[in-house]
């Protein structure tokens, strides 16, 4: 089972305005969140471990992720309420995020909340987004990376919000006690940028990584495809030609595959990753990139399934 830790809140898709209005269409999100469904809809076994409200928002998501298979009984309700994250989609498809959950439920999980045990069933974790550097959850999950590090794969996404995490230099602080425990870090050429303020390339991002403990670093570079390295070796695989509709959801369907496909492989442990061959790399970063393919030719963050990858996979192999 992977354990997925982080925010799950309500995207709110705007529209583009209508005279005095402006149409919008509630759905589930938040970045953790999709990859417990991307990876449940993968086929990969998940549970969520996250701070949900009790109103009718968070009532949902709990619902939806006990409809996608995804175990929730690590999931902590409360009465705080629950983060709506306003999503308007640019021109060439880029989202455009704006948040909205000082007090919220996904931020209020406090360290008293961590189970003391993890069931022997949990081989992985993953860490990521806003929930990096927002207190008081930053340093109840940090607890629970750094208490499970060298016994689970740690995997974290740092999915950068500047306007979410403010100041970029406590940002880099905080994340580093997650970034020291990780096996796999998981990010895009966007977060390289920011992160670093342009300092450094991706292979010098990705190499500051491997120093800091991590097995396999992988960065993504949206339709360009993505970059892996470990020390056995840098592979970079191109993007797949797709007609776009937005890319919400594209890097957190990567995640979920590369997660999904060294579970599938049975690769979902520390050693197992730190041997990956350049090949096995290589074949693992064109199943993220297959899965975040079809994600961006769809509205919103709805993940494909394992039988639509592999039914992507074979179609490029035959053509």
């Amino acid at each position: 089972m992977i354990l997925v830790c982080g925010e799950a809140l309500i995207d709110l898709l705007v529209g583009a305005p209508e005279g005095n209005e402006m149409p919008a269409r509630a759905v589930a999100g938040g970045s953790p969140f999709n990859v417990a469904v991307g990876l449940a809809r993968l086929g990969a076994p998940t549970a969520f471990f996250g701070g949900i409200s009790r109103d009718r928002f968070g009532t949902h998501l709990v619902d939806v992720l006990a409809r996608e298979g995804v175990d929730p009984r690590f999931v902590v309700r409360s009465d705080s309420l629950s983060t709506i994250s306003v999503v308007a989609t640019q021109a060439d498809g880029q989202p455009l995020y704006s948040f909205h959950g000082a007090g919220a439920a996904d931020r209020m999980l406090t360290p008293d909340r961590l189970p003391p045990a993890l069931p022997d069933e949990v081989r992985a974790l993953t860490f990521g987004s806003y929930t990096l550097v927002v207190e008081p959850v930053a340093s109840t999950y940090a607890a629970l990376a750094e208490r499970e590090a060298g016994r689970r794969v740690i995997s974290v996404d740092p999915n950068l919000r500047p306007g979410v995490v403010g100041d970029l230099s406590r940002w880099a602080e905080t994340t580093e006690r997650f970034f020291r425990t990780a096996d796999i870090v998981k990010a895009s050429d966007e977060d390289i940028h920011i992160a670093f303020g342009g300092r450094l390339g991706l292979t010098d991002a990705a190499h500051r990584f491997l120093d800091l403990g991590a097995k396999l670093v992988v960065i993504t570079r949206g339709d360009k495809g993505a970059v892996a390295y470990s020390r056995a070796g840098e592979v970079s695989v191109p993007g797949r030609s797709v007609v776009v509709r937005d890319t919400v959801g594209a890097g957190d369907t990567f995640h979920a595959a590369l997660l999904a496909g060294l579970h599938r492989t049975g690769r979902l442990e520390g050693a197992a990753i730190a041997a990956l061959d350049t090949e096995a790399m290589g074949e693992l970063v064109a199943y993220g990139t297959a899965a975040a393919a079809i994600t961006c030719s769809r509205a919103g963050a709805d993940l494909p399934t394992a039988a639509e990858v592999e039914a992507s996979l074979t179609l490029a192999m035959a053509s």
